[in-house]
């Protein structure tokens, strides 16, 4: 034994001992024990087999910079959702009073388990399967649920990145393409289109010229060509950001993730420099303080933590896993989750600066066009010029003077009111228009840049911007899917990425035919939703009840060097699996009271109608729920009655550099005795001589250490920590 070697230098020394016998293996020389007695597996030792499993354990890509890594976290993590759904949310439920909740739930939900799931990727530096094989093979089925639900999420996020390439090209041209309505002979006359008319310019482009819908999901009406042709671009860039896993990506992100943060702090400076922006930010955090008491806008702002941070997805565990083992995982989970909180409040910023802009425009058009009928009626002697305030001058009427005299014919014409057809005209009122989504970003959003100067040039960077955020999305997105099924079965990473790519692109056709704004409705509302939460209670139990909050909390010790706030002990054991639990029930609740449905958009009517789901539908629908959870109970039956092997036969253990490296599945009683010395616990002679006292006072013999429930099933041991080894 070497002179240096820990065994040795105890044996001279007075203290106790405490290690385990896995503890004092871990610091001796490197010794190759496939080639050795220790070899428990029964298998020929295949030196090319070898080599290879050394070779990709120190092979695995990682990233190029620090900064690399966290520019990919916040790319994959800030998306469309913080521009057009976030606002949204901040303006249905209170205003400013909603951050208050959001912020509680952010802390005391999305960082743990961000945290959680960056720490476990690291630690085990595998993808969502090889993480939740390792963790419980039982519930392995969780990684295979997680890239069901991001090649779900992918089909139709990569749709709105095409349609954002649509409205990209066709902002080259001034005036903006959806500025005005379109002119159309009727004969010898020249009319303005019809649906264009009854709705807005807008409107009418994104419904006829972009998407040319069909008037419900039932009417299939053949495929879009220019949103199939857009489709493919959107396939093509993520492609060739993923073909060469993180060596690609990695720096796409340096663009794609910082360019949506110049394009948002021009808009802002640009906004705020417009007429009416101050009135949309004083309204959006005007705090409603009433609407923290409903239990609906804490359900809201939980699922927006849930889908914000990316949890559940294994986008956050294939990046993390691509770290160095000492990377302070704790802090990369801080500054991202907050980035993404501070991104959404600076893109609600920007939002209501431009809408209360909008807002103002609309406002004076609405003046206008009412002080016309008011114009009519005096001419016509059915009002009376004595209700016209003197200082009324028509030629320059403000909206102040509007709503004065709007409220002298309200009081005078109180019983004829209504059939003189005035509008109130009042700014709050169009302010409280809510809009989120497609309609933000390609009806209000648009709306808004044709009054801007040089329109052209900000629709141009607007629309770049959410290509890049849909892009960094979307990466993290397939990342959830390569990187797991990569590292489980040795595909080529090229080939794969290649064949995924173009799958997806087959597969995603179904929304680019006429009803397939409909489809993308329909995957954004149910596909995600009720399986993510069901994975992330799994995650949570996995880590924190099964391998165990006490032991994951102490290899995070070793692992980052010190030891992680109790506040993460308690949430990861208790708060966040009752949250989950309950935000999980709210959703079913949910899902039974509101039946499902869409707003289609009727031709002839040019305005939105919500329908039911027709049965055919509604079986897709429960379809796509089933499948994402399929692989959860499906795993847990097969490993529990043992009609797949959950890898319990195939123990492999090698020595490296001094680190003990394993890959096993699962552990039965003793199997740690067999694993240390031989093959038969009866047979197992003493593992030092009589003389040496290595176990502390207390512990009775050398077999009662590996009987500590410290592994996957309470029978596991300890090791020292590698990438490849424990978590």
């Amino acid at each position: 034994m070497p002179k240096n070697s820990k065994v040795t230098q105890r044996e001279h020394s007075s203290e106790h001992v405490t290690e385990s016998v896995a503890d004092l293996l871990a610091h001796e020389e490197p010794v190759d024990y496939k080639r050795s007695v220790l070899n428990v597996t029964g298998e020929t030792w295949d030196k090319q087999k070898d080599g290879d499993e050394d070779l990709d354990a120190e092979n695995r890509p990682a990233w190029n910079s620090k900064l690399q890594y966290i520019l990919a976290q916040i790319g994959y993590s800030v998306g469309l959702g913080n521009v057009w759904r976030f606002p949204y949310l901040c303006q249905k439920n209170g205003g400013g009073a909603y951050l208050v909740p959001y912020l509680v739930l952010l802390v005391i939900i999305g960082l743990p388990l961000f945290f959680l799931e960056l720490a476990v990727g690291q630690r085990i530096r595998r993808g969502s399967i090889g993480v939740w094989n390792y963790i419980c093979p039982r519930l392995g089925g969780i990684g295979y649920a997680s890239c069901l639900v991001c090649f779900f999420v992918g089909l139709y996020y990569n749709v709105i990145i095409g349609w954002s390439i649509f409205y990209f090209f066709k902002s080259f041209q001034y005036p903006l393409p959806w500025s005005e309505c379109p002119i159309v002979k009727n004969g010898s006359v020249a009319v303005v289109e019809t649906e264009c008319e009854r709705s807005s310019a807008t409107t009418y482009f994104w419904y006829r010229e972009a998407l040319d819908i069909s008037n419900s999901i039932s009417e299939s009406g053949g495929l879009n060509w220019k949103m199939t042709v857009c489709l493919l671009v959107a396939w093509s860039l993520v492609g060739l950001a993923m073909i060469k896993g993180i060596q690609s990506s990695g720096k796409v992100m340096y663009f794609s993730s910082l360019f949506p943060y110049v394009v948002l702090v021009c808009f802002l400076v640009r906004g705020l420099l417009l007429r009416g922006a101050v009135d949309g930010i004083m309204h959006m955090f005007t705090p409603k303080l009433d609407k923290m008491l409903d239990p609906q806008v804490w359900r809201e702002a939980a699922t927006q933590v849930f889908f914000a941070l990316g949890l559940g997805f294994g986008g956050v565990i294939a990046f993390s896993s691509y770290n160095k083992q000492d990377n302070n995982c704790h802090f990369d989970a801080t500054l991202v989750s907050f980035i993404n909180f501070f991104t959404s409040v600076l893109a609600t910023l920007v939002v209501f600066a431009v809408l209360g802009f909008k807002a103002n425009i609309m406002n004076e058009k609405c003046v206008v066009e009412n002080a016309e009928k008011i114009l009519g009626y005096l001419n016509t002697n059915v009002l009376s010029h004595d209700l016209i305030p003197p200082h009324v001058n028509f030629s320059h009427l403000t909206a102040k003077d509007y709503n004065e005299m709007y409220r002298v014919i309200m009081t005078v014409k109180e019983g004829h009111f209504k059939e003189l057809g005035l509008d109130a005209c009042l700014l709050e009122d169009e302010l409280n228009k809510s809009v989120q989504g497609t309609g933000l970003a390609f009806i209000a959003f648009t709306e808004a840049m044709t009054h801007f100067p040089a329109s052209p040039f900000w629709s141009v960077m607007f629309f770049l911007m959410l290509i890049n955020l849909g892009l960094g999305s979307m990466i993290g997105t397939m990342s959830g899917i390569t990187t797991p099924i990569i590292d489980t079965f040795k595909v080529r990473k090229e080939v794969f990425t290649v064949g995924c790519c173009i799958f997806a692109f087959v597969v995603g056709l179904i929304f680019v035919q006429r009803s397939g704004n409909y489809f993308v409705t329909m995957f954004d509302d149910y596909s995600a939703t009720l399986p993510l939460t069901v994975v992330v209670i799994l995650e949570n139990i996995a880590v924190a009840w099964i391998y165990g909050t006490k032991k994951f909390m102490q290899e995070l010790t070793e692992m980052l060097g010190f030891r992680p706030y109790q506040f993460y002990y308690y949430t990861w054991k208790y708060v966040s699996p009752i949250c989950m639990a309950v935000l999980m029930t709210a959703s079913i609740i949910q899902l039974g009271v509101s039946p499902p449905g869409y707003s289609a958009w009727i031709r002839e009517e040019a305005a939105e109608k919500f329908l039911f789901y027709p049965n055919w539908a509604m079986a897709i629908l429960i379809c796509l729920i089933i499948l994402a959870s399929l692989p959860l109970p499906l795993v847990f039956i097969l490993r529990q009655f043992h009609l797949v092997s959950d890898g319990s036969n195939a123990l492999s253990v090698t020595y490296k550099k001094g680190r003990m490296m394993k890959d096993i599945s699962n552990l039965e009683d003793n199997d740690e005795t067999r694993f240390i010395l031989s093959k038969v616990p009866s047979e197992t002679p003493s593992p030092m001589p009589t003389h040496r006292s290595y176990l502390g006072p207390g512990s009775n013999s050398p077999m009662e250490m590996t009987n500590a429930p410290n592994g996957r099933y309470g029978s596991g041991y300890l090791l020292a920590s590698t990438p490849e080894s424990e978590l």
